[in-house]
């Protein structure tokens, strides 16, 4: 891709998750430039609202934080209520918060499993719960997780990270077949991101090399070119690594 994907979601409200850093924030600043009014879910609530604050004024967008740990069931079922209360039924949910501990199993302490998994696999499907049964009675919607090669395919100092993506790709593939079912207006897609330059990877491994790596604008785009995909059509799943990738296939 050359260029940022074109489509236009005037008038459409998106939710995403992990949305002030890394790739989180190139799929916020795509969406709010493609005109979606966005509120983006993030745990480090400071640098989350100079965030939006930031986007809102350069894209001339509503983007606001949106308080919730996708760990908690019920801080999520909360922030759904808050969403109702203000009419504010979303269009678009992209789930992309995610967390690592880049350890051996048998250095791994059970707090750190649990809180990789919850993060990146029960988040998700907590966000899914709310918003796939909302996106069901209004008739559409769409909805973006984020997967990781780790999905297919895994490395050592990977169990629980690994173990959480794959459990999500299957989450994903399900909710496609659901969706199918219950609501041909609903869009499900996974996207299976390679090695990105983001702090995700390169304050876990300062060291990394980053001419291997791809910029998380190119995920970002894939995402807003999933969205742009005819009503009568969809993309399940998109794979989306740098050239140099080693994790795929």
């Amino acid at each position: 891709m050359g260029g940022s994907a074109h489509v236009d979601l005037t008038g459409k409200r998106a939710l995403v998750t992990g949305g002030a850093r890394g790739l989180g924030a190139s799929i916020t600043r795509r969406l709010a430039r493609a005109g979606a009014a966005v509120r983006v879910v993030d745990v480090r609530r400071e640098e989350g609202e100079k965030f939006c604050a930031r986007v809102s004024e350069e894209e001339g967008a509503d983007v606001r934080l949106l308080e919730a740990d996708v760990r908690d069931a019920e801080a999520v079922a909360a922030a759904f209520r808050r969403l109702d209360e203000a009419s504010w039924p979303l269009d678009v949910l992209v789930n992309n918060a995610a967390v690592d501990v880049s350890k051996p199993i048998e250095h791994l302490t059970a707090e750190e499993v649990t809180r990789v998994v919850s993060t990146n696999l029960l988040g998700p499907m907590y966000l899914c719960l709310e918003t796939y049964r909302r996106m069901v009675a209004r008739g559409g919607g769409h909805i973006v997780n984020i997967l990781s090669t780790a999905s297919n395919r895994t490395w050592t100092e990977a169990g629980p990270y690994s173990a959480g993506k794959s459990g999500l790709r299957a989450f994903t593939h399900t909710l496609f077949k659901e969706a199918q079912r219950d609501c041909l207006g609903i869009g499900v897609t996974g996207v299976i991101a390679g090695g990105m330059e983001t702090p995700f990877v390169t304050e876990r491994f300062p060291d990394a090399d980053t001419s291997k790596l791809q910029s998380p604008d190119i995920v970002a785009d894939a995402v807003l070119c999933a969205l742009s995909v005819p009503g009568g059509s969809v993309m399940p799943e998109v794979v989306v690594v740098p050239r140099t990738e080693t994790s795929w296939p």
